[in-house]
């Protein structure tokens, strides 16, 4: 299985909510018996958010938006539900953590990196509160950490390749199903919309 090293090195910089995407990936793998990481669409995840966390998942699980097992759904809530085909056997897990209380300075260089301060002072103590914030991430027991649930579901559909065609205004092509008329004219979605 990848580490988190590996999932950071894909997303660019380490940061709690990439270490909470990693400890949801790993269970979900290991809840799944996922032995590798889907290469098509055996397993699809459900990501209530579009925040760090998904880019460790995409990297443990295989599940991409652009092969299509990776959905969407802007809820903002720190939920991830994952199936398997042809079973149809799920999880779903969220978030139920508790992260360790912050201390009246560190809430303070906070507020002043948040307001655009990038001392050498603020920068050590906004590095450290991240720090802190991801070892306790990792270092916690799945029950302290994740809220699972097991199920059964019926799987959506497996991703469809539709043909493109021409936007009769701009020229450029889109997929079929996302063409709209305008004007008696095919168009894509932001020439209807313009």
């Amino acid at each position: 299985m990848k580490t988190f090293d590996d999932v950071v090195k894909f997303h660019g910089h380490s940061c709690p909510g990439l270490a909470f995407g990693y400890r949801v990936a790993v269970a979900a793998v290991k809840e799944l018996n996922m032995e590798n990481i889907s290469e098509d669409e055996e397993v699809v995840a459900i990501v209530e958010n579009d925040l760090c966390a998904v880019d460790a998942i995409q990297v443990l699980t295989g599940c991409t938006f652009g092969k299509g097992n990776l959905i969407f759904k802007d809820y903002g809530k720190q939920v991830y539900t994952f199936m398997k085909r042809p079973s149809g056997d799920a999880i779903r897990i969220s978030i139920d953590f508790t992260l360790p209380e912050e201390t009246e300075e560190e809430k303070e260089m906070w507020k002043r990196y948040s307001e655009g301060d990038r001392s050498e002072d603020v920068l050590k103590a906004v590095h450290n509160r991240k720090a802190k914030k991801m070892k306790a991430i990792l270092d916690a027991s799945d029950s302290e950490l994740l809220k699972i649930t097991r199920f059964r579901i019926s799987l959506p559909p497996e991703a469809r390749i539709y043909p493109s065609i021409r936007c009769e205004m701009c020229g450029e092509k889109m997929a079929e199903p996302k063409a709209r008329v305008k004007d008696g004219r095919i168009v894509c979605i932001p020439c209807f919309e313009s």
